[in-house]
């Protein structure tokens, strides 16, 4: 009994632990492609807003008994659009604009949990995530989700490219920048709300940010920076699973922490090794 008792557990270990890595092996290949047009663009803090504006989605959804994910979805969407309407009316200027968002509705989304007496909330599960929790029915939703996302970016793959590399530019080749921006925001927000449940809203954005990151010193082309970072995200997602098995450390934070070593290396790394300079496959001119 007490054999047959090891065999179940252990079973049970590997089951939940195989599909917290490819859940987030999943998530990081959508992550990366992803990230790099918010590298490029300058979009982080933006990534950070959206993330922020995830807790306001998850207080309104538990409000009105709605699923989760999908409030998350609609706020975020709702937040990018005002983010746009505002930033032509107010005068203010982006970052100012980001700021005020991200903090308030990070505000107002805490203000509505601690009304909500009558739901038992797990702030720390959606802080920080908790991939381990991830069931059978969540891997479908990334897999349907992640596979979305990368459809529409490999469909608007060359419109979002020159958009990014000039606007002015896209314009004149009868391109429709502003369509492209609204298509990226969606984008940002759906990966921010089938991502939740796995790193957290804290931590969404290093996944984004970091692993592109990482990639840009090592590609010559905007193609293969785009594989490189989701290949990068998937060895975070190995290794910081890893170590969190081995220390019993946070999955979500890390996660993180891989990406941050992996991108240590990059630093490391001479550029020339990839056949590059310092700009290649760079599309952001710092």
């Amino acid at each position: 009994m007490a054999t047959l008792t090891i065999i179940t557990d252990t079973t049970m270990l590997d089951d939940f632990f195989v599909r917290a890595v490819l859940a987030g092996s999943m998530l990081a290949l959508v992550a990366g492609p992803l990230g790099c047009f918010v590298v490029w663009r300058r979009m982080a803090y933006f990534g950070d807003t959206i993330a922020h504006a995830a807790l306001l989605g998850v207080a309104l959804a538990l409000l009105f008994n709605l699923n989760i994910t999908a409030g998350v979805f609609a706020v975020a969407v709702l937040v990018s659009l005002l983010l746009i309407v505002v930033q032509r009316r107010a005068g203010l200027s982006s970052d100012a604009l980001l700021g005020i968002l991200s903090h308030s509705t990070l505000a107002v989304g805490l203000v509505i949990v601690s009304f909500l007496t009558w739901v038992r909330v797990d702030l720390v599960g959606f802080l920080f995530g908790d991939i381990l929790a991830v069931s059978k029915p969540d891997l479908l939703v990334i897999g349907m989700g992640g596979a979305v996302i990368l459809f529409v970016l490999g469909w608007f793959w060359r419109p979002l490219l020159a958009s990014t590399l000039s606007v002015e530019l896209a314009e004149a080749e009868g391109q429709r920048p502003e369509v492209m921006r609204v298509v990226l925001m969606v984008l940002l927000a759906l990966v921010i709300a089938i991502a939740m449940k796995l790193v957290g809203i804290l931590l969404i954005t290093s996944l984004l940010v970091i692993p592109a990151a990482s990639a840009r010193r090592l590609s010559a082309s905007p193609e293969q920076m785009v594989l490189i970072a989701a290949l990068l995200g998937v060895l975070a997602v190995w290794g910081g699973m890893g170590l969190s098995l081995n220390f019993n450390t946070p999955s979500g934070p890390s996660i993180v922490v891989g990406a941050l070593v992996l991108f240590l290396i990059s630093l490391i790394v001479p550029a020339r090794l990839f056949g590059r300079d310092a700009t290649d496959g760079d599309l952001s001119h710092d």
